[in-house]
């Protein structure tokens, strides 16, 4: 079956196609998805619709976010050990319960992640349960009250192998890539880390 082949989502206990607010998302049950998640102020409203407009037929949109995001916009709570921590602890939580974790990385101010839902898990479902309880860890440590995550998260579903290798390439060079490091195992809150480590 190929992604294709799914219809558009009717109720949350289905799989396939569906939409939030502005994006469209893929639910698809054992299919391993890159997602990026951001703070809710890292990305102005103003500048978001100013790269929106000119994404129009444009295929480099996203990279124009990841740069935008990649420079540091925003509070960045993320560059704070015990933060990132807390979303590290969220992100690694369930692997191997509700899915298979195989790449991640926490920016100063955003998260990617790619993983696998577990049979019958929906991935919405995965990325309630990280971004609810970090968040709520988070503002407890910051002593701060609001909205933490930005609303949607960003995700696209992997076609192959090539796609798959490459996306774990991106996730974890992006410390590298932002100048954070010299090599993304030096980049503690990073998959690429903790496998050095082993």
């Amino acid at each position: 079956m190929t992604n294709c082949d799914f219809k558009p989502k009717q109720t949350p206990d289905e799989f396939g196609w569906y939409n939030l607010d502005k994006l469209p998302h893929f639910d698809g049950p054992e299919h391993p998805q890159f997602v990026t998640f951001r703070l809710s102020d890292s990305l102005p409203a103003a500048v978001a619709e100013k790269l929106r407009k000119e994404a129009i037929g444009d295929p480099a949109y996203r990279k124009k976010i990841e740069r935008y995001l990649d420079s540091g916009y925003g509070s960045c709570w993320l560059r704070q050990p015990k933060i990132a921590a807390v979303v590290r602890d969220a992100i690694n939580f369930n692997d191997g319960i509700t899915h298979d974790l195989f790449s991640w990385v926490i920016m100063p101010n955003h998260a990617h992640v790619l993983l696998s839902p577990r049979p019958g898990i929906h991935l919405p479902d995965i990325l309630h349960s990280i971004k609810s309880y970090s968040a709520q860890m988070a503002n407890r440590a910051l002593g701060r009250r609001g909205r933490f995550w930005q609303h949607e998260s960003f995700d696209r579903y992997i076609r192959d192998r090539r796609h798959f290798v490459a996306v774990i390439r991106y996730i974890e060079m992006n410390p590298v890539k932002a100048g954070l490091c010299k090599m993304p195992e030096d980049w503690e809150f990073c998959s690429a880390y903790e496998r050095s480590r082993k």
